[in-house]
């Protein structure tokens, strides 16, 4: 790991307003299939009264007849679950710690804690940023990137904090130190929206031991070089979501590695797998889930981790846990469909494609600690920089949430909810 400036700029200044991570309080209302979901809500709303509780899984934040209003963005019923028997809330897509996309129930009544703040900002413009937990004995990003709502839970049990790039929706307001762009304009003599900051966050934030630091150059060619890597970066981590651009080689569509790199399935994938059935060759550069085949597959996407975890093996292991008997989570989609393997093809695509930026990453952190031991860069255009511009320090109004008024956001039993 490189070292970084110690006056260079934390994230926590630069990015101002962060959201604890959800807490969703059970494992029930989340699983890797929508219909499952469906099916896990008719069974709790359809249970007898005595068994229903122990469906639900109680919690000291939720119960049957706690009451709570909507989340942001949702129409969903506010009566207690005690008395609830309509349909399930149309399920949505969330980013489940760093990689797997999951599905949600998005009903207020059945999450601990679900940050409303968040969800009213999630929109076509967001994206989000997730700090990771340094572990030792690691090689894992300090940040990682979503277009999707990211639960911020990681494998290490210390979740790191969510930071929206926009305070409201609609790519309002960004949530930047005051001041910031113009300060960062100002210095590489060319206009810096909030995304090019995202961006240069994306390829320059480093672990230090205050906190995610972000070292800023005082060179243009600097500058240019590593948004473009941020750019990319951002890219990937949202699988093209965000920051596509045809013409630099960042579609909208598909992520594809390089032929000689790109997975395909080589034997037919079993229609039911179980646990334990993931296995892989790396002579053949080959995954095996049962006797199905995906190759080519490099060691480095089999080797990412996050939060200390195996990447592929913690996706492989929520999608076959076949849950306790007799509770909701032992409803499981009843097969491997073709959208689970093209989603287990994308995610091999993705880590494939993020292992070869992580060593055009490592490089530009030469750079940026070589401009900066020679003058030309971090040094002196740091936190002591902000500080004499006036960026810093940050209003304390500017680490709380906006008011967000476009939302009809309903109250417990029907009542108006006042934001």
């Amino acid at each position: 790991m490189l070292p970084v400036s110690d006056d260079a700029p934390l994230l926590h200044d630069l990015m101002p307003w962060s959201v604890r991570p959800l807490r969703i309080g059970r494992s029930w209302p989340m699983a890797p299939d929508p219909a499952c979901l469906r099916d896990r809500w008719t069974l709790l709303v359809q249970a007898p009264d005595e068994t229903r509780a122990a469906l639900f899984h109680p919690t000291r934040a939720r119960g049957l007849h706690t009451p709570v209003a909507q989340l942001p963005g949702h129409r969903t019923p506010t009566t207690a679950l005690a008395r609830e028997d309509g349909p399930c809330p149309e399920p949505v897509r969330i980013q489940h710690g760093a990689h797997d996309h999951q599905w949600l129930i998005p009903d207020h009544r059945v999450i601990d804690a679900a940050r409303p703040e968040l969800w009213r900002v999630v929109d076509g413009r967001q994206v989000f940023t997730v700090e990771q937990t340094p572990l030792p004995d690691t090689d894992e990003p300090a940040l990682t990137f979503s277009a999707l709502l990211p639960d911020g839970r990681s494998p290490a049990g210390r979740p790191g904090l969510i930071r929206p790039l926009y305070r409201q929706p609609g790519g309002q307001d960004p949530n930047l130190a005051p001041g910031l762009t113009e300060w960062v304009s100002a210095r590489v003599r060319t206009e810096a929206g909030a995304e090019d900051v995202l961006a240069w966050i994306a390829a320059a934030a480093r672990p230090s031991h205050r906190g995610c630091a972000v070292p800023f150059p005082r060179d243009p060619a600097l500058w240019q070089e590593g948004i473009a890597l941020g750019r990319r970066s951002l890219w990937l981590h949202t699988r093209g979501a965000r920051f596509s651009d045809p013409a630099q080689d960042r579609p909208a569509d598909r992520l594809r590695p390089p032929g000689g790199s790109r997975p395909y399935v080589r034997a037919p994938l079993p229609a039911s797998p179980r646990p334990g059935e993931l296995r892989y060759d790396p002579q053949e550069q080959t995954l095996w889930i049962g006797a199905g085949q995906i190759s080519p597959v490099v060691p480095a996407a089999w080797e990412a981790t996050a939060g200390g975890v195996g990447v592929l093996e913690a996706w492989y292991a929520r999608r076959t846990a076949e849950g306790e008997p007799g509770s909701l989570e032992a409803l499981r989609p009843p097969a491997w469909t073709r959208a689970t393997t093209s989603e287990l093809l994308e995610l091999i695509s993705v880590l494939t494609l993020l292992d070869a930026l992580r060593g055009e990453l490592r490089s530009f952190a030469g750079e940026l600690a070589a401009a900066s031991d020679g003058g030309t860069g971090a040094a002196g255009v740091g936190a002591v920089a902000l500080r004499a511009a006036g960026v810093l320090p940050v209003p304390s109004a500017r680490r709380r949430p906006a008011s967000v008024l476009a939302h009809h956001e309903e109250g417990p039993d029907g009542q108006f909810a006042l934001l």
